[in-house]
């Protein structure tokens, strides 16, 4: 899960089949790319059940994008960067033109902007293709999206909180200078597809905490980011003006607390500790906490998970408790 903590762009699951059939129309340089027959292959499978729900149609619509996704990333870097220079040349030359003038959720100034600046740091590199592959996303201070496991993603710019289950592996294949492992990243991926907007999260006021007065006066709030899995959820907490204060009811399950503006303190029991911007806390099960503002503003991000049947058990186990 990503939280825009500044402005941010980024490329994030593969857009909607219409779109990349689109892209494989207008931009030229892109479909002389992936070759004439994977196009032509990509277009005839998902025209007309692009949209559809149909399991044994979804199947065959994910089995051809990874084909002509495939056939992209397995090209050879010159023959990319060959590609890449009559991209970039188009993309100046066309401006809001470019790419048939965009597609539904992007416009063609937009893209070939896009196309341009990422030249500019990455030069002649893949993604400058798979960008017409992938969904651009803007995220304004606050917003957030959500990525299953396995879903393809590249942060562009931006600061951003993110909050990633148990994993051991990132697997690389553009805009890096690191090792980059195409066989795994093609081969792995789920090659789901949707717009952009099933992705962006709806974040809502977290039930479990007090605010003072000062807070309430202040606008001050607490809202939770609630992804649709058990592993985790995010509380941003804002606090305006001094003496501000959140009292954060005990859960069952450990928390991490990150500040990224401001300063203040933390309270746990008997304990507290100053806080400023990049101090980060663990907060241990069943613990109350409270934070208070010594700035005009304090945001702080809460990571957390509860525990609940089975883990509770384990834990009371391990801490000498029956």
């Amino acid at each position: 899960m990503t939280i825009a903590v500044t402005p941010f762009d980024g490329l994030c699951g593969f857009r909607p089949l219409k779109e990349i059939s689109h892209f494989l129309t207008t931009v030229p340089s892109l479909r002389r790319l992936i070759g004439e027959e994977a196009a032509k292959d990509f277009e005839e499978t998902v025209t007309g059940r692009d949209t559809s729900s149909r399991v044994e149609d979804m199947h065959r619509n994910k089995k051809a994008l990874q084909s002509a996704f495939s056939a992209l990333m397995t090209k050879d870097k010159s023959t990319i960067a060959a590609a890449a220079m009559e991209l970039v040349a188009s993309a100046e030359k066309d401006g809001e033109d470019f790419a048939g003038g965009g597609g539904p959720s992007n416009g063609g100034k937009e893209l070939a902007d896009l196309v341009i600046r990422l030249n500019g740091q990455f030069e002649g590199d893949v993604g400058l293709f798979v960008l017409f592959y992938l969904n651009y996303v803007k995220l304004e201070v606050g917003e957030a999206m959500f990525l299953k496991a396995d879903d393809i993603h590249a942060y562009l710019s931006g600061d951003i909180i993110e909050c990633m289950a148990s994993s051991d592996n990132v697997v690389r294949a553009g805009f890096t200078p690191k090792f980059q492992d195409i066989p795994t990243l093609t081969s792995m991926l789920t090659y789901s597809y949707a717009p952009i907007s099933e992705q962006k999260m709806n974040p809502v006021d977290y039930p479990y905490v007090t605010l003072n007065r000062t807070a309430y006066s202040s606008s001050s709030a607490a809202i939770l980011y609630d992804p649709p899995i058990e592993e985790f959820s995010v509380v941003k907490t804002q606090l305006n003006g001094q003496q501000a204060k959140a009292t954060f009811e005990a859960i069952e399950g450990p928390s991490i607390i990150i500040c990224t503006e401001g300063s203040g303190t933390i309270s746990i029991g008997p304990r507290s500790k100053q806080v400023k911007a990049g101090y980060v806390f663990f907060v241990g099960a069943t613990a109350e906490c409270i934070l208070e503002s010594t700035s005009e503003t304090f945001i702080t991000f809460k990571a957390f998970c509860e525990l609940s049947g089975k883990e509770i058990a384990n834990s009371e186990t391990a801490n000498g408790v029956s």
